[in-house]
């Protein structure tokens, strides 16, 4: 069969037009997961001030608020064997440090042994006048197992290393990058030594542009 013009016409081909479809369809659905992808990419925090929490009554908290501090972030915990002694120097170290510069950051947590039993806002309350604390409390948080908290979580993945127990120590530059971690059983005067060199930073830093 010929068509106008002395051309022979195209015979139509069901398979090679399925064909099509098909690879059309695929690389519609290549393009949109490599778009998801990129897009999750974007949207994951890339620093620990970039996470969101829950403050002891349970308000959302943007850690934003502390990017340009050092933050020693510290899974806590009452009652423990270390409680007074953990609190007592963290509170000190806050006191000398902070709050322009420095902060500690106090997740309590329930996960090893019979400790924090009670409420967020009561952890709190019991904390502060017991202790005499001045630094800010969050929310109860769990930190191991796949309900971690993510910002939590971004903190032991940082470092590649989780908890053992109560009062493990991250510290936290200006950028919301981990710098370093402290075991409960290390000395404070460790932690001590590297966020006074960290705040020091932050203090010649502003001279500098003054």
């Amino acid at each position: 069969m010929e068509t106008l013009g002395g051309y022979p016409a195209k015979s139509s081909n069901p398979k090679a037009k399925n064909l099509t479809v098909l690879l059309s369809l695929a690389l519609g659905v290549g393009g949109l997961f490599l778009l998801h992808t990129q897009m999750n990419k974007l949207n994951t925090p890339q620093d620990f001030y970039s996470y969101e929490v829950k403050d002891a009554k349970g308000r959302t908290v943007q850690l934003e608020k502390y990017r340009g501090k050092v933050s020693l972030v510290v899974n806590v915990a009452n009652p423990s064997e270390q409680t007074e002694a953990q609190y007592r120097a963290l509170q000190d170290l806050h006191r000398v440090l902070g709050p322009s510069h420095f902060t500690v950051l106090a997740f309590p947590c329930g996960q090893f042994g019979p400790t924090e039993p009670m409420s967020s806002r009561d952890t709190e309350a019991l904390a502060k006048s017991t202790y005499g604390l001045t630094f800010p409390f969050f929310s109860k948080i769990r930190i191991l197992g796949s309900e971690a908290d993510p910002a939590f979580r971004f903190l032991t993945d940082s470092v590649q290393k989780i908890p053992k127990w109560n009062f493990w120590k991250f510290l936290v530059n200006t950028e919301g990058k981990v710098v370093r971690f402290w075991r409960n059983d290390e000395p404070m005067e460790s932690v001590r030594q590297e966020a006074t060199a960290l705040v020091r930073e932050i203090i010649l830093k502003k001279r500098v542009e003054l």
